[in-house]
């Protein structure tokens, strides 16, 4: 489980084909891994991923993950070297700073815009303008929360399958979605609230 605060961006500096897998090894930068083992969680772009070894890489200690097939088919970012968004596990005793998130990718959506809010208005905030798959976007409200590249935003607005968010100067510093561009895609988890709310209305009276 996470929060979706990124603690760190890292970079992706390797991929190697497996029989039935990808290797990833991620340079975590800034991030602290003293306390990580093999066996751990990190969320990787917003994607839950197990640390199936620690390496040296030019001198730095890397993080490895062997990421499927399918992981790969339902996530964007995952298969090429780049800069990624990271965030070790929650703990018991860590404060959820953001909303609970699984790690688990709904679905990928495509950037509509990036664009500075009003001069004068905004403190240096950027508006991203996403477009969401069909079946997420029955799950996303203005207010509500989502994930997107495994960061926890606040939606503003809904319009259809279309959604936007602010993204403060901090956020922008602190993560790669500074980088987005119209047409990137990006890896969205819908809230697990809204998750559950829709089982249930699906469900009907007991």
């Amino acid at each position: 489980m996470f929060t979706g605060i990124v603690q760190g961006v890292g970079r992706i500096v390797d991929t190697a084909a497996g029989p039935s897998a990808v290797r990833l090894v991620v340079d975590p930068s800034g991030l602290d891994i003293d306390d990580v083992a093999i066996g751990d969680s990190i969320a990787v772009n917003g994607c839950c991923l197990t640390v199936v070894a620690i390496e040296q890489r030019a001198g730095r200690r890397c993080v490895a993950f062997d990421v499927s097939a399918e992981t790969l088919r339902c996530t964007s970012g995952l298969d090429a070297p780049g800069p990624v968004n990271l965030e070790k596990a929650l703990r018991l005793a860590d404060r959820l700073g953001g909303h609970l998130v699984t790690g688990h990718v709904d679905g990928l959506g495509t950037v509509a815009a990036l664009e500075p809010v009003a001069e004068g208005t905004g403190w240096g905030s950027h508006r991203l303008v996403v477009d969401a798959p069909p079946e997420l976007a029955r799950f996303i409200a203005a207010k509500g929360s989502i994930a997107v590249q495994g960061v926890s935003l606040t939606v503003n607005g809904v319009d259809g399958a279309r959604f936007h968010v602010n993204l403060i100067p901090h956020t922008l510093d602190a993560t790669t979605l500074r980088a987005l561009r119209p047409g990137d895609r990006v890896n969205l988890e819908i809230d697990l609230v809204a998750r559950y709310v829709a089982r249930l209305a699906e469900s009907g009276p007991a």
